[in-house]
Formats: structure tokens, sequence, C-alpha cells
């Protein structure tokens, strides 16, 4: 026997309300008063009443759906992003879609396309394409989080990379080092390059050279990071201090000083990871939020689908040095720092606070 399908005409027939007041209910509206509200809610309830969200989609012209774009899913880093912002999503009646590039162009641009024809009403992506400009003609709404698009003005929530790592490297120099080393990733990816230049910006600063044996900018994976710290650990002259610049390149930094027993060495790591804080010696970290990065990005696409027009807003988190042990490791022959709350001219430098590791790429 074929179930009978039950429309929203026979909620408004059972409410004892017009089938227009029993679609507010549905929608959300609160323009309806609470009795009016428990009745259709109750005739939706009784009668198995399902929204058709196909025909929504088509009369509305947008689904009640948000599309996001990351690097990994299983990053820990954009996973938490992505929590962060099915929350929002879900405090206010919208579905997502979440799907990642893996670093291919192509991918980026097909995903896209895909997510435009389902008409998800906004896009958050973490951009990888170089060239964006192919997004000139959409009107759907599109956040960027984490590095900026090239050639498409939109909306954009980053941290402020440069500035974190120029305030890491100050931390290391100030402990009297000079051979500072730097892992990172790939420079064609904006953060990774932002924050070598802050690298460069803060031995600059203080007239020291940039020693390209003990920069390794080819580090996608630990095990990449372990290797090249493996290299530098092996120079006659050594690093007496290391910048990590990614708490995935951190966690092979830390294995290989630990397992040869060099915790003479200082380090500071872009980004938490887990255990970090209770290794011997802690390790010192910039310590950044990916939940708050959701949370702003979410809440931008959220103003432009309510309607906020005006020219795309650049937003910038500032981050801060949690000191704990690794980054205060004085250079051999080296004199202590005076006083040990970092000077004024570090601008996010805050006292460091209990909090639960995030991994960050």
């Amino acid at each position: 026997m074929t179930k009978k399908v039950v429309r929203l005409s026979d909620v408004a027939l059972a409410a004892g309300t017009s089938a227009k007041t029993a679609s507010r209910v549905i929608n959300g509206d609160p323009r309806v008063s609470v009795e009016t509200r428990q009745r259709v809610e109750e005739a939706v309830e009784r009668l198995g009443y399902r929204v058709d969200l196909l025909a929504r989609s088509l009369r509305r012209g947008v689904d009640d759906t948000i599309g996001v774009i990351v690097e990994s899913i299983a990053d820990p880093f954009f996973a938490a992003v992505i929590s962060e912002i099915e929350l929002a999503a879900l405090r206010r009646g919208l579905n997502v879609i979440v799907a990642s590039n893996r670093r291919l162009p192509n991918r980026e641009a097909t995903i896209v396309d895909t997510l435009q024809q389902r008409r998800v009403a906004g896009l958050i992506v973490t951009p990888h394409t170089a060239d964006l400009s192919y997004l000139a003609t959409t009107s759907t709404p599109v956040v960027f989080v984490d590095r900026h698009p090239k050639n498409f003005p939109a909306d954009v929530v980053v941290f402020d990379d440069r500035g974190g790592a120029r305030t890491a490297v100050r931390h290391l120099i100030r402990h009297g080092h000079e051979r500072i080393a730097f892992v990172s990733d790939d420079l064609e990816i904006e953060t990774s390059r932002n924050r070598y230049a802050g690298y460069v910006d803060a031995l600059t600063e203080v007239g020291l050279p940039v020693r390209p044996e003990i920069v390794a900018t080819d580090c996608a994976e630990a095990p990449a990071a372990r290797a090249r710290t493996s290299q530098f650990l092996d120079l006659r002259e050594p690093p007496t201090a290391i910048f990590s610049a990614r708490s995935e390149t951190s966690l092979g930094v830390v294995k290989v000083l630990h397992d040869r027993g060099r915790t003479d060495i200082a380090v500071v790591s872009f980004g938490d990871f887990a255990l970090a804080d209770v290794l011997s010696p802690a390790i010192t970290v910039l310590e950044h939020s990916p939940e708050l990065l959701g949370r702003l990005a979410v809440e931008r696409l959220f103003d432009r689908l309510d309607g906020t027009c005006g020219d795309p807003v650049n937003t910038v988190i500032p981050l801060r040095l949690v000191p704990r042990g690794s980054g205060e490791i004085v250079a051999p022959g080296k004199p202590a720092p005076v006083d040990t709350v970092p000077p004024a001219d570090y601008p996010f430098a805050l006292p460091a606070t209990p909090r639960v590791p995030n991994l960050r790429r």
C-alpha cells in the first residue's frame, strides 16, 4: 500500500491555520504567535510532514546549504575549523557540504562548480589555486579562510602569519640565538611564505644573515621535517634554535631532538600540537585558534547571506606567544634575558593560559 504524501496544506488544515502561516512556522519565522506555532509543530509531528528540500530550493533559487572547501578533511586543524562552521550552521538551520581540494587546482575549480550547480547559499574556501578569476561571474557569496585569493575580491579571514613568525624569532634572538633554523612547507603556499618573511624580518632587524644551510622549505609532512632536522644537527655548525612554521613539522623536529638527546636546542612552534605542553622541556608555541577562524568566517558569510553589502573585508587575527620552556633555552655562552616577560615590542605576546592543544598543519 502506497503511503500518502503529506502536503503543507494538510498540516495547515490540521493546525487550523493557513498554508502561508504553516510555512512561516516551518521556516522559523518569528512573526507567529506561540499558540499558533505550537499547533503547527504538533500537526507536523502527528502527520509526519517532511519538507520537500528540492522544491524549496527551486523556489528560493538557493539551497539551505553552505559549501566548505579545505585542503584536507583529515587535517586536525581544518577539522576544527569545519566543526565550528557546522555548529554555527546548525544553529541557523543550514546544512554543510565539505570537500577537500587535495592541493589540486583543477579539483578545486571542479568542486566549486559542482557546489554552485547544487545552488549552495554560500561558500567558505581555503584556496590553493593561484588564480581565482574564474569566480568573477559568480553570484554566490564566498569567504576565504587562512589564505588570500588572487584576482578575486572577497571577504577573507586569516591569521597574522608574518607578524606571528616575527614575534617567535625575535623571542629566540632575545635568548641569544644567532643560528636559527627554519622548517616549513613549500613557499608557494601563502601561509608558509608569510611565515618565512616574518623569520627573515626578525633576523634582518638585528643584522643576522639568513643561512640557507639551515632553511628547509620542503617539509609537507612530519617525516620530511625529521630528515631535514637530522641534516641540520649533523652540520659542523648546527643551529642552536629552530623555528618550526607548522605544527606538522614541529612533530618531526621535536622527535629528532628528543631521540638524539638534544633538548638543549631551543624550539618555537607555529601552532600547538598534542602533548607539546607535557614534553620536557615543554614546547613554546605561537597559539592560534582554528575554532575562532571558522567562527569569524561563517559569521562573515552569514552577514553576506543576510544582505550586507559593501567592500570585501580582510580580517586578520593576531597570534600570541605561549612560553613553556623550549623557546626560553638560552644560546650557549650567552647571558639570559634580564626579565622573563617579553618586551612591549612583542605585539602579540600574552601570558600563557591552560588550553587543549590543536594540531596545526
